[in-house]
């Protein structure tokens, strides 16, 4: 029991969130902490995050944040629990920054401002004593009989610990920083790391229509994606087309459900614009307005039913003739046209990149990790957290938590 209460020398590897956070809660327990960045400032990624707002977390209850992991949610129990989504605002707020909770119980600063956050956490680590060494990479580790000794750095200096946390992040973004050391270095240190993938990416799509759809974002519509005939995704809420494809909140929180098959094959996405209405329903809708206009061209009445962008392309996509008197077009057109509208079919060619991904799909075996401290059962002193771990959820804060939860639980134990 002396032991752990003597002073120890803590070498943590990337100053991100959760490099960050694990540092102020190592240093308030006595230890002498260092901190190890490659970039010029810290948390670069977390500065970017939620398009500059910085989505720190979700207020949801603990279910909710146990459901929105994608991969291996049941190793996060014990960092979950002992650090919570709740635990976390309460941090934040007790720094001075005061929060706000949006629609999907998403949690940002009231400021709107990610910089904020950051400043945040900057105050709190020079409160806690903590030694931030910027431009500093690490080379490799260094590990005898099993146990850490310290950190060799780039520019060849060696650097002696006793422990040493690995928080480096993933592959995405990697103009941030996250390069996949973090992989490179369990590795060396006999940890397996499963295939990565981007994930909370866009879509890559094959039709030449979605260009003409750059910009438009749609409200409200659901999407299913199938792999040959198998359903693989169905969801409800909010997306974008670009000029590669489609992107927004739906297609992001799809990409990790679905990444796996996107890397291999093709898959098929299917858009229905009103969900609400059955076909039945819409297919009234439109002979309403059609017997309304009678005389009037079918790009015309037709026009109500969609953004402006959006008309002509679905009135190209219906092979009907636009400017075809609505009283002419025949029951058959008219209700190709609503299974058009329900059924707007696109391919997935792939997926977009690291550099547009907002996490990494993969990383290393929580197999080897001890799920309450996140030290390696491999290597004494070894510790990881973060993106660079097999973790991975949905869009809303819960990547953020999973940083906080992991770095809490790494924190107090070293």
């Amino acid at each position: 029991m002396q032991e752990r209460l003597q002073m120890s020398r803590v070498l943590i590897v990337g100053g991100g969130a959760a490099g960050i956070l694990a540092s102020i809660f190592a240093a308030r327990r006595g230890q002498e902490v260092h901190v190890y960045e490659k970039n010029e400032k810290l948390g670069k990624k977390l500065y970017i995050t939620g398009k500059g707002r910085c989505n720190l977390t979700n207020a949801c209850e603990m279910d909710s944040l146990f459901d929105s992991v994608r991969t291996n949610s049941r190793f996060l129990y014990s960092a979950f629990y002992g650090f919570t989504n709740q635990d976390a605002m309460q941090f934040f707020e007790e720094e001075g920054l005061s929060l706000k909770v949006e629609r999907g119980e998403r949690v940002f600063p009231a400021s709107d401002k990610s910089a904020d956050v950051l400043d945040t956490l900057r105050r709190s680590m020079k409160k806690a004593g903590v030694k931030i060494h910027l431009n500093t990479g690490v080379k490799e580790l260094i590990c005898r009989e099993g146990q850490m000794k310290g950190v060799i750095l780039e520019n060849g200096e060696t650097v002696e610990g006793d422990a040493v946390i690995v928080a480096t992040g993933g592959l995405s973004y990697p103009s941030t920083g996250s390069t996949g050391d973090g992989y490179r270095f369990a590795e060396e240190a006999g940890h397996k790391v499963t295939d990565c993938l981007p994930s909370l990416v866009p879509f890559n799509i094959r039709e030449a229509f979605v260009k003409e759809l750059q910009g438009l974002s749609l409200k409200n519509v659901e999407i299913s994606i199938y792999n040959g005939k198998k359903q693989v995704f169905r969801e409800f809420g909010e997306m974008l087309f670009t000029h590669f494809g489609v992107s927004g909140p739906l297609i992001l929180t799809a990409s990790s459900y679905v990444g796996p098959y996107a890397s291999r094959q093709e898959l098929r996405l299917v858009l229905d614009l009103k969900p609400a209405l059955t076909p039945e329903q819409l297919d009234q809708r439109i002979l309403r307005d059609f017997d309304a206009n009678p005389n009037k061209s079918f790009k015309n009445v037709v026009s109500g039913l969609f953004p402006a962008k959006l008309t002509p392309v679905m009135v190209a996509l219906s092979g009907i003739t636009p400017d075809k008197k609505v009283h002419d077009i025949s029951r058959e057109e008219r209700q190709n046209f609503v299974h058009l509208i329900k059924n707007l079919e696109m391919t997935i060619t792939g997926l977009r990149d690291y550099r547009e991904a907002i996490i990494t799909k993969g990383g290393i075996s929580v197999k080897e990790i001890n799920p309450s401290t996140m030290e390696s059962k491999l290597v004494k002193g070894l510790y990881f957290i973060g993106e660079v771990l097999d973790l991975d959820a949905v869009t809303g804060g819960f990547n953020l938590q999973i940083a906080w939860s992991t770095a809490y639980a790494a924190g107090n134990a070293v």
